[in-house]
This record gives C-alpha cells, structure tokens and sequence, in this order.
C-alpha cells in the first residue's frame, strides 16, 4: 500500500525575469520526477517557495507548463533571513508512494547546493 511522502526540492533563478524563474524550476521538478522515479498520477500537491529578489512570476507556472494541471500548487514567499542564500526557489512536493522515507531522494541544484552544506536545510 502507498502512502504519502514529501520530497523536497531547491534551486535558483539566474535572475529575476519570468523565463529564469520557470526555466528553473522546470529543471527542479524534472530532477525531482527523475530521481524518484514517480508519474504524474502519483503527485497530490506541491508547494513553492521563492526569497524576496524573486517575484517576477510564479514558480507554479512551470509546473502547469510540464502537465501538472490538475496538481493542487501553491506559491509563498521565504522568510527574510539576511544571508540567506538568494534568488532561491524551494518546492515540497507530496505523493504517493510506495518508497520508504529513506528512498527518496531530495535535488538541490545550482547554487541551493549550498543550503545543504551550510546546513540550513538540517533545520526545516
């Protein structure tokens, strides 16, 4: 039987314009299906987040872009935190699975590679 899991997945925009925010988090989603091996049917929401120097357009837009038309998305915006890595997109997509906890695997790409070793991702 499957159950719900969340898979975490981060990046960053070359810049703020529409086409760096979707190109982005386009590769993001795709890294995540990838790496997790799972199909459209099995996703049930996913959440984005952006820092502040990102608001030229919604990251759920690429989302709609790649088929997820019937997914439940959400946009927010990231707390202020003064060195915090910029120009970041965060996602946490949830779905059904029948992989443990332990099997799947998070993508941080670009320069989000740095939220992991900076360890402010130990802390979310």
């Amino acid at each position: 039987m499957s159950k719900v899991r969340a898979i975490r997945g981060a990046t960053t925009a070359d810049e703020n314009t529409k086409d760096a925010i979707v190109d982005a988090t386009r590769e993001m989603l795709e890294s995540l299906v990838e790496e997790n091996s799972f199909e459209l049917d099995d996703v049930i929401s996913a959440f984005f987040t952006t820092t502040r120097d990102l608001n030229a357009q919604f990251p759920a837009v690429a989302a709609r872009k790649i088929g997820w038309v019937d997914v439940a998305l959400m946009c927010s915006h990231e707390m202020f935190i003064a060195d915090a890595q910029e120009r970041c997109i965060r996602v946490m997509v949830h779905i059904n699975s029948n992989r443990s906890a332990k099997e799947i695997n998070n993508v941080y790409l670009k320069d989000a590679v740095n939220l992991r070793k900076r360890g402010f991702e130990e802390d979310i």
